[in-house]
Order: structure tokens, then sequence, then C-alpha cells
């Protein structure tokens, strides 16, 4: 094995790998059932794989256009419109993604200069911080609390300075399931307003909202709409995370940059799967009805999972649950979900690892995407566990 010996200075000396590889890999070393990674246990369906094939075989295995093929941008665009009211362009203000972080990024890294300020909102999703940071920006942590993780906007306001470029959004968020209100949104339009701010609204779970409340994208909002690059995820929607595939939608001044940045790190995205995602989005249904098949889903886990010594938080969007487990141990959440995995057979994941400062609640994070037989399964051990350590 060669070895690199010369001088190296890390550009991310405080990354290590992602919580999701290592908790994915300890419940495949362990044999555990895996409710850590956001990823569906059932396939998308069969019609989906057949565009794909079908567009494979007519010959268009080439480059598409850098920002994506016409039919699908044509697609989101229509979507977006009927959803939100905001006619985004296809030509000049919507662009198809390798799936949403690379989108994420490359919103970063076409607007964020050196020792610009970026404010998150934390927990935060782990792609945010490194991005912004390779960038030469500065993070700026906004801290969100159990069990309601609500933004204090008076907090919001006083970090908002000079240097303040970005505010990073995430609704429906991730990790903690919950979904900003209007007010929410007001808010930042209020303190936004006649700023240089630009807006990058993470919404890949968009369609995953519960209990009849509408999604609140910032395309809503003429105003937000105006400073907002809003992300999207094709994966997340239809089952095929594998894919990475997404888009991103914003006013061509912001969206000019973005391309710029997209054509160098990404330049375009498989072309056989583009032209399938815009054949399957003309049934509006299969996006509008994720919200119903998602919930049935967070219903049943909860149900099954009455009777264990885990509190559930409230789960008002995302395929994501929250438990507090106080009641069970006072470990650690990374030792617990640990032993969760190795000796119970259920894989979550620690909320402390969305913290910089690795702020523990002992709160900890199950994916509820599964078939129902392993939600079973899950919920049988998960109820059989009374206290640990």
């Amino acid at each position: 094995m060669p070895h690199f010996t010369a001088p190296l200075t890390s550009r991310l000396p405080n990354v290590g790998t992602t919580i999701f590889t290592v908790m994915s890999r300890m419940a495949q070393e362990c044999g555990a059932i895996n409710l850590s990674q956001g990823f569906p246990d059932f396939n998308a369906e069969e019609v989906l794989f057949e565009r794909v094939h079908h567009w494979m075989q007519a010959g268009f295995n080439q480059y598409p256009p850098m920002a994506g093929v016409a039919p699908l941008r044509e697609a989101i665009a229509a979507k977006v419109g009927a959803l939100y009211g905001c006619r985004y362009d296809p030509d000049t203000e919507i662009t198809v993604t390798a799936g949403a972080t690379q989108a994420l990024f490359t919103a970063i890294a076409a607007l964020v200069h050196p020792g610009d300020e970026v404010i998150v909102f934390e927990p935060v999703y782990d792609s945010y911080a490194p991005a912004i940071e390779l960038q030469g920006g500065k993070v700026v942590r906004m801290h969100l609390s159990a069990p309601d993780y609500r933004p204090d906007w008076d907090a919001v306001a006083a970090a908002i300075g000079r240097r303040t470029r970005m505010i990073m959004i995430n609704s429906p968020h991730n990790p903690t399931a919950t979904v900003w209100s209007a007010a929410d949104m007001a808010r930042l339009a209020e303190l936004t307003r006649n700023t240089g701010i630009v807006i990058v609204s993470d919404e890949v779970y968009e369609h995953i909202v519960f209990d009849g409340e509408p999604h609140l994208s910032c395309a809503r909002d003429p105003e937000l709409a105006a400073r907002s690059l809003i992300v999207s995820s094709f994966g997340k929607t239809y089952h095929v995370t594998g894919w990475k595939v997404g888009y991103v939608v914003g006013p061509v001044e912001l969206m000019a940059e973005f391309r710029k940045v997209h054509q160098f790190n990404v330049f375009t995205v498989n072309t056989p799967v583009q032209l399938a995602l815009a054949d399957y989005m003309a049934d509006s249904s299969r996006h509008l009805g994720l919200a119903a098949f998602y919930q049935a889903k967070r219903d049943y886990f909860r149900e099954a999972m009455q009777g264990s010594r885990f509190e559930l938080l409230p789960s008002r969007g995302t395929y994501f649950q929250l438990a507090r487990y106080g009641a069970i141990s006072d470990m650690p959440d990374t030792a617990f979900v640990e032993h969760l995995t190795r000796k119970v057979g259920v894989a979550a994941i620690p909320v402390s690892a969305f913290f910089a400062d690795g702020t523990d609640e002992r709160v900890i994070r199950f994916c509820f995407a599964k078939n129902e037989d392993t939600l079973a399964e899950a919920c049988e051990r998960l109820r059989a566990v009374s206290s640990i350590g």
C-alpha cells in the first residue's frame, strides 16, 4: 500500500466520516434493522424503471444540456407553478442537479466568498457547514432545542450583520421532523427585506407534510422567492435516493451564478433518468399522494411503539421520528444508538451528530420509510427495551 509522506494540511480538519455511513455500516455488520439512514427499503413503481429503459433503448445516452433536459425543466416549472403559484422560466431559472447535496454545495460555492457569514439552524444536516467552510465562509449557528425545535427569531435578528451573506433553511426539517409556520416565513421575509442576503431553502421533503398542513415553500412568497435558491430531490419524492437527481429553482440573477459553478463541478446529469422523470411527473398524483403515503407509515410506526419506554416527539413532516430515551438510559446518545444496533438489533441516528458542539439532549432519530414488516419487527425489538446501562 503506497503512502503519501509529504506534509498535508486538511481543508476540513474536523470532519470525519458522516454518521449516516457509520451507522449504516454498523447495522450491516451486526445484521441490525437499519432505521438510521434515510432511505426506503422498497422500490419505486415499475413504470418509472420502464421509462428509463425506454430512453436508454431509444439512444438517449449522451450528454444532455448542462442545465438539464428541456422536458424535465418544463415539468418542474409546471409543478412548482401549480403548487406554489410562482412561475420559473425553464430556460434560465431551473437547473437539474446530481442530487440535492450537490445543489446545496453548488449554491454555497457560487455565492459565498471568504469571510462571508452563513446562518444555519442546528441540529443541521451535516453537509451544510463543510461546504460553507470550504469556501472560506463562517458558519453562524442558531440553536434549536427539544422538544419543539422552533427558531428564536430575536436571536436570528441579533446574528444578522454586515457580513451575513446567506441564510440556509430546511423545512420540513431533517432531523427534527418539524415544519415551519407561516409566522416563521413572514419573520424570515421581514429580517431579509432590503438586504443582500440570499436564502438557500432545502425543501427536499416538500411533499411529506402531515395532518393536512401545506408546505410553505419560499416559492409561495414573492418576496422570499426573489432572493431564494430552492432545492428539491427526486430521490426523496420517488423512492430512488440512489439515483441522485434533484433540482434547484431561483431567480435568473442567482441561477446564472449557480450555473457558473454547476457546469464545472458536475456539468450535467444522467440523460435517460432525466427523461424518465419528466414522463413520470406527468401524473401529479405521484407527488401529491406522498404525504398520505408517509403519514400512514408514521402512524403505523407510532402505534407500533405504544407500550415502549421511548417518548416519541411530534413528527410533522419528513420520514423521520425523534424519540427521547431518558426513561431507558442515561447513556450519551452516540453510545445508546451503538448499543441499540449491536444488542437490540435496530440502528438509529444520535441527534447530537447534527450539533457542532455535540449537544446531547438524549434524543435519537428513526427513519420510518420502510415496509410495514420491517417496521413491525423493529418496533417489537424496541418495545422489549426496558433499561440500558
